[in-house]
């Protein structure tokens, strides 16, 4: 067998094989990080551009996606009760100040069903009014605080957790890394209702989430339920805390967990303010 030397090659090509070797190596003991910025839905509230009605798309899918508040952006489109949307539709997501862009006319023979739920929205374009909290002890606190900050409501207690696993990821609240957070578990294991609702999405269209379900609480708040293999709720369905709604899985990701979040006016929270202490 031949026996090369650093002689023989040359010092030049020892140096760039060295190089390329330190590149493909990567850091020592780095484990793939989860990358839950892809989506659309990962990033802060969007107010620019719009967004084209797919089929299989809901007012809340859309509003989730995009940071939204599924009142105010139907209201920034002009949409009224029972907020029909339909396949090819335009929603702007330039935010308007004092007056909502001009509703887009349906045709008959196109129009889809309205967002599951409608029926029970009875302010569509007004916020409803939060039950105001005890006062932290910061006496310069307002109610202008933001959201991943602001406690639950007292109409909104009694939250439960959605699975039973441990908590593998937490809410990122200054990145878009995850809005929410990762439980692991087997695949098939039980994911249910963390308050009494009703769905309002079940599906797979928003990317990065797999099969999914939305949960609306009321005027304010939803809950997400990511990566399942199976889900046994349908959209316009209501729901009890603690109801199984799913089965957990892995799509949409690398491994079988649940990735759950809470929306507070389509802002995200960090569920672990409202889930009882582990």
């Amino acid at each position: 067998m031949r026996q090369w030397s650093i002689g023989s090659i040359g010092l030049p090509a020892v140096m760039l094989l060295a190089a390329l070797l330190a590149g493909c190596a990567g850091p020592a003991g780095t484990v793939p990080v989860d990358d839950r910025s892809r989506g659309s839905a990962r990033v802060p509230q969007v107010t620019s551009g719009s967004h084209v009605v797919q089929r299989g798309d809901t007012l809340y899918s859309i509003a989730f996606r995009y940071g939204w508040d599924w009142k105010a952006l139907a209201a920034n489109n002009g949409l009224r009760e029972p907020f029909t949307i339909y396949p090819g539709q335009r929603l702007s997501l330039a935010s308007r100040s004092g007056s909502a862009a001009p509703r887009s006319s349906a045709p008959a023979s196109t129009a889809s069903r309205p967002p599951s739920g409608g029926a029970v929205q009875s302010r569509p374009t007004t916020p409803a009014a939060t039950p105001t909290p005890a006062p932290r002890p910061s006496s310069q606190q307002t109610v202008t605080q933001k959201p991943a900050s602001t406690p639950a409501p007292a109409a909104l207690t009694g939250w439960q957790w959605p699975a039973q696993g441990p908590l593998i990821a937490r809410f990122q609240s200054n990145t878009s890394l995850n809005k929410g957070i990762d439980i692991a578990g087997q695949l098939g294991q039980p994911v249910k209702a963390a308050a009494n609702g009703s769905v309002v999405y079940a599906g797979r269209g928003l990317i990065g989430y797999g099969d999914m379900i939305i949960i609306k609480h009321d005027e304010n708040y939803l809950s997400a339920y990511a990566h399942n293999s199976r889900l046994l709720v349908k959209e316009g369905e209501q729901v009890k805390v603690g109801q199984q709604i799913a089965e957990m899985g892995s799509s949409g990701t690398d491994r079988v967990k649940l990735h759950f979040e809470i929306r507070r006016r389509g802002q995200p929270v960090d569920p672990l303010g409202y889930l009882p202490k582990l």
